[in-house]
C-alpha cells in the first residue's frame, strides 16, 4: 500500500510547470477564503472552540492533502462531523472526543489497509439522505445559544434543550441576533452580485458583522484570543487519555469513523465525476485515518473531506494536491498574522454561517 504513494505523486506531477503552480496557488488561496469561516464555525459547533476548528483545517489540509487518494480532496471540520462530536463532548468532554477521534483514525486506517473502501458505496441513498438531514437539525439547534447571544447548560439531546428553552425565562441579546441575521442575509444576497462571485458570502458576512459590532461597540460574545500556534494548550496529552471510558467510546469512535469514510468517499465520487480523476478509496481512508490520529494531539477536532470546499478547489482550477496543502498553509498564515482580528469575530456571526 505504501509503495502506491510515490507512484501516484509521480503521475500527478509529471510535466508540472509554472502555469500549473499558479493555478494551484490561486485555488489554494480561494479555498482558504472559503474554509476560514467554516473552520471557525464548525470548531465552535463541535463543542470545542474556533481555534480548534482552525487547527483542524490547517493540519487536515496539509497532512490529508499530501497523502490522500486524489489531488482535489479538501479536508477539514465539517457540519456533519460537528453534529456527532457535540454529543460526544457533552457526555465525555474534550479528552473523550479526542480519544474517540484517535480510535476512529485507527479504524479508518484498517479499512484502507484491508481494502474495504468499496463497502461504503453499498449504503442506501435514503439512509445517507436521512442521516444528513438529521445532522442539519442538530447543527441548527446547537447554534441557538450563539444566535441568541446567551449561554445555557449543555444538554445530551434536542428534547432536553427545547424543554430548557421553554421553561426558563431567557433574555436574548438582540444585538447578537441582528449580527447573526446580517450574516445570513449576506450569504443569501451576496452571490447575486457579479463581484460577489470572487469573495465567499460567508466570509463577507463575517467581515460585515465583525466591523459593525466593533464600530457600534456592541456587547456580544466573541471568539476571543486565537493562539499564534497550531499546537494548542488544550489538546490530547498522553497522561490525560480517558482509559476508563475506553469501552464507552468504542461506539462513538465507530460513528466518527463511519461518517468520515462516508463523507470522504462520497466527496471523492462527486469530485471524480467533475474532474474525470478517480479517487483511490483505500488510500483516502488511510489518509483520513492518519490525519485524525494526529490532529487531536494538536487540539483539533476530527476532520473529513468536505464536498463544498473540494468543489471550490476544482472550480478554481486546482491541478494537484499542492492546492489542498497550500490552502492549509494560507490558513496557518491567517492564524499567525490575523489572530487578533479573528478573535474579535462575534459568535453570533459564526452561528449565522
Amino acid at each position: 500500500m505504501i509503495q502506491e504513494w510515490p507512484a501516484m505523486w509521480r503521475r500527478e506531477f509529471a510535466g508540472y510547470n509554472k502555469s500549473a503552480l499558479q493555478k494551484d496557488v490561486l485555488a489554494g488561496i480561494t479555498v482558504a477564503a472559503v474554509a476560514l469561516p467554516l473552520a471557525l464555525a464548525f470548531g465552535v459547533a463541535s463543542g470545542a472552540d474556533a481555534a480548534a476548528g482552525l487547527v483542524t483545517a490547517v493540519l487536515a489540509g496539509i497532512i490529508i492533502g499530501l497523502i490522500g487518494g486524489a489531488p482535489y480532496q479538501i479536508s477539514g471540520p465539517t457540519g456533519a462531523m460537528s453534529a456527532v462530536l457535540i454529543v460526544v463532548v457533552s457526555r465525555y468532554g474534550l479528552p473523550g472526543m479526542w480519544f474517540a477521534a484517535v480510535l476512529a483514525g485507527i479504524m479508518l486506517v484498517l479499512l484502507g489497509v484491508f481494502r474495504l473502501g468499496r463497502v461504503v458505496a453499498l449504503i442506501p441513498g435514503p439512509v445517507i439522505s436521512g442521516f444528513t438531514s438529521g445532522i442539519a437539525i442538530i447543527i441548527a439547534f446547537g447554534q441557538i445559544d450563539n444566535f441568541l447571544g446567551i449561554k445555557t447548560p449543555a444538554a445530551e439531546n434536542i428534547i432536553d434543550k427545547l424543554r430548557y428553552y421553554a421553561t426558563q425565562d431567557l433574555s436574548p441579546n438582540l444585538e447578537a441576533v441582528v449580527l447573526a441575521l446580517l450574516v445570513m442575509a449576506t450569504m443569501i444576497l451576496w452571490p447575486r452580485f457579479k463581484f460577489g462571485q470572487r469573495i465567499p458570502g460567508s466570509l463577507m458576512g463575517i467581515i460585515l458583522a465583525t466591523a459593525w459590532g466593533a464600530l457600534a461597540h456592541w456587547n456580544v460574545p466573541t471568539i476571543g484570543a486565537i493562539p499564534r500556534t497550531i499546537l494548542l494548550e488544550n489538546r490530547l496529552l498522553m497522561d490525560q487519555i480517558p482509559w476508563s471510558d475506553f469501552s464507552n467510546l468504542i461506539v462513538p469512535a465507530m460513528s466518527i469513523a463511519a461518517l468520515g469514510a462516508i463523507e470522504s468517499l462520497l466527496c471523492g465520487a462527486v469530485a471524480g465525476n467533475m474532474t474525470g480523476i478517480r479517487l483511490n478509496n483505500n488510500l483516502e481512508l488511510i489518509a483520513q485515518g492518519l490525519g485524525n490520529m494526529v490532529i487531536p494531539l494538536f487540539g483539533g477536532v476530527p476532520a473529513t473531506a468536505a464536498i463544498a470546499r473540494t468543489s471550490v478547489n476544482i472550480k478554481s482550477g486546482g491541478v494537484t494536491r499542492l492546492s489542498p496543502i497550500l490552502h492549509g498553509v494560507f490558513l496557518l498564515l491567517a492564524a499567525l498574522l490575523l489572530g487578533s482580528v479573528i478573535g474579535r469575530i462575534p459568535l453570533a456571526a459564526l452561528a449565522g454561517v
